[in-house]
Formats: C-alpha cells, structure tokens, sequence
C-alpha cells in the first residue's frame, strides 16, 4: 500500500499553541489520505459500488469477508456489520484488528465481522449535521458553510441505501456498530442522538463536538436524558489534544479556542455518565498518549473489547480436566447470555468448539470431546468441517460405521480429497459402511 497524497514533517516542538490548533483543524477539515491496494498483496477486501439516488453519485465501497466466509462459504454463516467513515483511511488497520482478535490464535474478542469501508467523495459535507465553520472564525468560513451540513442526508443514504444493499449482498446479521473518527465522531453522536435505532452500537472517536458552535452538544443537553437507549452502545475515544501544562481537569475553566475541542468531548462525556437511566451502555475513555490523529486504533481495539464484552469465552484449567459435558455446557450457557446482550443469534466459534474437541481426543477424554462436536454439528449442522472432525472423533473410538456415515455428510455438503480419502481407508479396511438407512450420530 501507498500514500496518494504527500505527508509532511512537522516538528512539534516549535510549534505555539495556535499553531497545534490550526493543525487540528486541519485534520479535522481536509479530506483523510486515501490508500491503493496493490492487486499483488494479500487481499482483505473488495471493492463495491452503490449509485446513490439520494446524494446524486456513485459512491465506492470497500468491503471485508471474514476468512470463514470466504473459506467456507457453503456453511451458510451470517456475520454482524462494521460501518466504517473515512473508510479509505482506517479500513486496514480495522480489519486487520478484527481478524486477530476474533480468530487469531483462538481470540474470543469479539466476534468476526463483516467490514464495510466508506470512502469520502465530500467529506465536509457528508459527515457534517449542520453547517458550520471553525473553531476560531476565519476568512474560509464562509466556504466551509456553504459546503457543510449535509450529514442528514447521507445518514438517508446510509440507512435507506447502503445498509439495504449489503444486506442483499452479503451474509449478515442485524446487529451494526458505527464507526466515526473526528468529523465521523460527530456524525456517529448525532446519529445516536436522531437515529437510535438505526445501529446497535456507536463508536464516536476524538468526535468534534466544537462544530458549529457546539450545536450538537446542546441538542445532546435537551435530548438525552429523555431518551431510551436500552440495548445500545456507546463507545467514546478521547484524544490528548491539549497543552503540556493542561491536564482534564484544568482544561475544562480554560475558555480559550485552542482547547474547544477537548472541552467539548468532556462535556459530552460528563452528560453521558450523568444519564445512566437512558439504558445505554456507555464508556468514554482519555488516552493521554495519543493526539487527534494517533487514537483512531488504539480507541477502536477498546471499543470492540467493550461492545463484545460478553462474546469473549475464558477458559479454565478446570474445563480441561474431567471427562465430562461441562466445557460444552459452559459453552452453552456464556453465549446463550452473550445472545441476551447482544440482541442476535451469537454462536460458539465453529473452528474454537473445534480444536478443542480435537484436543480433547488426544488427551483420551472422549465424553468431553463428544459434547463439544455434538454442539459443533447442532450449530453448524451446514459445515462439512464439523462433520468431517466428528468422524476423527468416530476413527479415535474405533467406531468405523459411524465414523464413515459422518464423513459421508461432509462429503454431501462439500467434496474435499482429505475427507474422501477417510472413507476410502475406512471401506478398504474390511469394516462395513453404514446403510443407507444409517444417519450420522449427532
């Protein structure tokens, strides 16, 4: 990958307080460097398109399958949605950071994902509710407004066109997180604030609540106390955009426009923790190490950690030791509440319940391992991976009929040269096959 645009240097150390604020404003205001994707790199996505009828243009969009998918696409498996703004931007690092922490060496963080980038066309006219200018009014003002406020409108887009089309498209399930950065962050806060039910959960980071003269935060002020946000949530990254000689406290008696911006976040964040009774879920978290541009990934590591706080399963030395059904009870039981939380069908990792049972056969304790492939083909009873692994189970316990009749469902649902050559080993080993009467075990 490529940086289409050029990047220059600054050194921090001379810059005066305006000056960090006018870089901040820049960040906020220009549009996001945009990245190529070499056709010969590992591919994590692909690119999409919508004609918008509502914002009058065709807008791109980049969208990552999970590896299961892509893999395993006759498994029929559904996945929960990402909305990512200025997705030409973070869609890398966001898909990379899903994939490890929901598959990566058995990571139960949260759980994968379909992940669908937004590059920008007008950045300051879409991601913006209301016009507006800058923090401290200046000569471009004008221009600013004239090209801002247009984030209704493609908040319509977002809910009456793009959420239908990858819905049409791709395997998903109803359970959506927004995700914003800056400009984005206020988009996210104001869509939380208008439009509650169009997303399950919120992610605004370092959101500039300074825009238009803090408009949003005093509709936050009027709105939210009143409002029922049961089932949502909301996730708020705040970034260390102040002087060395400030800290949260002191930062909010400054009056200066140089740290509008932060005073403006820790308003908000003051509101929301003041209105536990709306049901939202809420965590609003400082990273005093990270300015305005640095705390887009580290914000979204913990806001999935938050959101999916109930999807993560922790394992126990105790769940390794008897031979019994309890780790596949106990996998039962966590995702069943992580259902209730969640508000869709969450279910036990396939390749997780896998490797597990494998394991569970090499340590000899087959009734354990035999309760984790049972809940496996009672899950994923479309999986030729969770039949084909039953049938090891079947080979572990000499029982060759049932064995090949599981392989034997494998192979209906997908023909692969590993689970065939099984069968062929089985049948020539002189042990009968099953009948045609004969099902696999479940």
């Amino acid at each position: 990958m490529r940086w289409l645009v050029p990047v220059y240097v600054i050194n921090h150390h001379a810059l005066n307080s305006m000056n960090k604020w006018f870089l901040l404003v820049l960040a906020v205001l220009l549009p996001l460097p945009t990245l190529a994707q070499s056709t010969q790199q590992i591919v994590i996505g692909q690119i999409d398109s919508l004609t918008s009828k509502i914002l009058r243009e065709k807008r791109k969009l980049w969208v990552h399958l999970p590896d299961s998918y892509r893999q395993e696409a006759s498994a029929k498996r559904r996945y929960p949605v990402v909305y990512l703004l200025d997705g030409d931007s973070h869609f890398p690092s966001l898909v990379g950071m899903i994939h490890q922490l929901s598959t990566v060496n058995g990571n139960t963080i949260c759980p994968e994902m379909i992940v669908v980038g937004i590059p920008n066309t007008n950045r300051l006219r879409d991601l913006t509710p209301t016009p507006g200018g800058s923090m401290i009014p200046s000569a471009a003002d004008s221009t600013r407004i004239k090209n801002s406020g247009g984030g209704e409108k493609f908040t319509a887009f977002i809910e009456g066109e793009l959420i239908p089309h990858i819905d049409s498209l791709y395997p998903t399930e109803p359970y959506k997180v927004f995700i914003g950065h800056s400009l984005g962050g206020l988009l996210v806060i104001n869509t939380l604030i208008h439009h509650p039910n169009l997303f399950n959960a919120y992610v605004a980071i370092d959101p500039s609540m300074w825009w238009a003269d803090q408009k949003l935060l005093t509709t936050a002020k009027q709105v939210i106390a009143s409002q029922n946000y049961a089932g949502k949530a909301l996730f708020v990254g705040i970034a260390n955009t102040m002087e060395p000689e400030m800290d949260t406290l002191r930062v909010q008696a400054d009056t200066s426009g140089a740290t509008k911006h932060i005073r403006s976040i820790l308003a908000l964040d003051r509101l929301l923790k003041a209105n536990g009774q709306t049901g939202l879920r809420y965590q609003g978290k400082y990273y005093g190490l990270d300015d305005h541009s640095s705390v887009p990934l580290i914000a979204e590591y913990d806001a999935l950690h938050f959101i999916f706080a109930s999807y993560r399963f922790k394992l126990t030395d105790q769940d390794y030791e008897e031979d019994n059904t309890g780790l596949a009870d106990k996998l039962t039981i966590h995702f069943k509440a992580a259902t209730r939380q969640l508000g869709y069908p969450v279910k036990p990792p396939e390749s997780m319940v896998n490797e597990l049972g494998s394991y569970m056969v090499s340590q000899k304790k087959f009734k354990k391992a035999e309760s984790l492939f049972k809940l496996n083909v009672a899950t994923y009873p479309a999986s030729f991976k969770a039949y084909d692994s039953y049938g090891d189970y079947f080979v572990a316990k000499k029982d060759t009929v049932s064995a090949i009749a599981n392989f034997q469902k494998s192979l209906s649902l997908k023909e692969t040269s590993a689970t065939r050559k099984k069968v062929v080993a089985l049948q020539a080993s002189g042990s009968p096959g099953p009948s045609p009467a004969d099902k696999p075990k479940k």
